[in-house]
């Protein structure tokens, strides 16, 4: 699991991330869950596509 939120980069123990799980149903990740930084998005019709400069891409 990670360390970090991948909506608002808070860490995943430092409260209740309920909002952001709803949230995230809709929305591509905003931030790295494994070092907390804010990656590069886009959002196509067919998905998206998140990238982190140390952790690589993500793709849905």
């Amino acid at each position: 699991m990670n360390a970090y939120c991948d909506r608002c980069g808070e860490p995943r123990a430092s409260g209740s991330h309920d909002a952001c799980l709803a949230a995230r149903e809709l929305e591509p990740p905003r931030y790295c869950g494994q070092c907390r930084r804010r990656m590069k998005v886009q959002v196509l019709p067919s998905g998206w596509t998140a990238s982190c400069v140390e952790h690589g891409a993500l793709t849905r």
